[in-house]
């Protein structure tokens, strides 16, 4: 394997210092033109490229972000959300030479990790997800002094950088696509209560119950897991009078309500309609295809981390709403089933 060239090498080919080719290549003022000229073409010559841990001592930064995910770590790998959201981060940094540090962390050690994180100077600013209720990050940030941008709606009094989307009104147009089909049932199978997102796209749903002039429908929980919603729509589908329709809090708990009530013997959505939110890929690939909330992770992640890049290199940067999720109406999705048919 080729030796990789170092600076000592662009130095002694352009007849110059190490110092002086680290003020040229750092961009820094002070050097003729011409010996610019000569250490650039020596390094173009010997193919040199700064390395990350180089670049950072010389700038005083990580070069990275950072994304700390709290949940139980084989939640995560299931969960087509965080992948897509990544890869619009990634997308991002890529061209700022920066890189993602992902850090799992069970709930209960968040906090360390965020301490861990700023201590050790490992990023320079970091993405909060998950957004929950009374949540201890938007402090904690301010006092490590660390640069933040919250992904999704933030209530907190902290002054912090957002980028939201309003998953509100598609939920409720999701409730309205299934009343115009005739459903009269319509329950719903929600994420954690602690998150924000979850509870907001839980009372959009009761709603638009509401403007419709129906009662109120069972809700159960479903955590935004494939385990949680196969165990939610057992529990829906054991009711004296199941619901027509389901709407669940995320794509990943609808498909495992799908396959639950197939393996039931119920035909979708001859006996039942159900709604996802997120459209990942797979939900173009269910058998029906499934009829979700398109909110778009990738486009998400790249609003967040040009947010986070800038708010690093500037000190400051705007709040940035993007465009509302839309529904996405497929197969999953039909008129009401005539009771006693099933």
């Amino acid at each position: 394997m080729a030796r990789r060239p170092t600076i000592a090498d662009v130095a002694e080919l352009a007849g110059v210092s190490r110092a002086t080719v680290s003020f040229v290549l750092n961009n820094r003022p002070g050097v003729a033109l011409a010996t610019q000229e000569r250490v650039r073409s020596a390094a173009e010559k010997l193919g040199w490229t700064p390395s990350r841990s180089a670049r950072a001592l010389s700038t005083g930064r990580a070069r990275a972000v950072g994304l700390v995910l709290a949940r139980e770590p084989d939640l995560i790998g299931t969960d087509p959300f965080y992948p897509a959201f990544m890869a619009g981060i990634e997308s991002v940094i890529s061209e700022t030479g920066d890189g993602l540090m992902l850090q799992m962390s069970r709930p209960g050690d968040e906090v360390e990790t965020y301490r861990r994180l700023a201590a050790d100077r490992r990023v320079d600013g970091v993405f909060l997800t998950d957004l929950r209720l009374d949540d201890p990050r938007p402090d904690l940030v301010a006092e490590l002094g660390l640069p933040a941008v919250a992904v999704g709606a933030i209530e907190s009094d902290r002054d912090l950088p957002a980028v939201n989307l309003d998953d509100r009104p598609v939920v409720r147009d999701a409730v309205r696509h299934l009343v115009e089909l005739g459903h009269r049932d319509i329950a719903y199978v929600a994420g954690p209560e602690e998150f924000v997102h979850a509870r907001r796209r839980h009372q959009a749903w009761a709603d638009a119950l509401a403007e419709a002039g129906l009662p109120r429908g069972t809700s159960l929980p479903g955590g935004f897991t494939a385990e949680g919603g196969a165990r939610a729509t057992r529990a829906l589908l054991d009711l004296p009078t199941p619901p027509t329709a389901i709407v669940y809090g995320n794509d990943l708990s609808a498909t495992a309500g799908m396959a639950v009530a197939q393996d039931a013997g119920l035909r979708l959505p001859d006996d039942l309609s159900v709604v996802g939110f997120d459209d990942v890929p797979l939900a173009s690939w269910t058998s029906p295809t499934l009829t979700t909330c398109r909110a778009n992770p990738v486009l998400w992640g790249r609003a967040a981390a040009r947010a986070l890049v800038e708010l690093i290199e500037h000190g400051s940067t705007a709040d940035v709403e993007l465009d509302p999720a839309t529904l996405v109406v497929r197969g999953s999705t039909g008129p009401v089933p005539v009771r006693g048919s099933r």
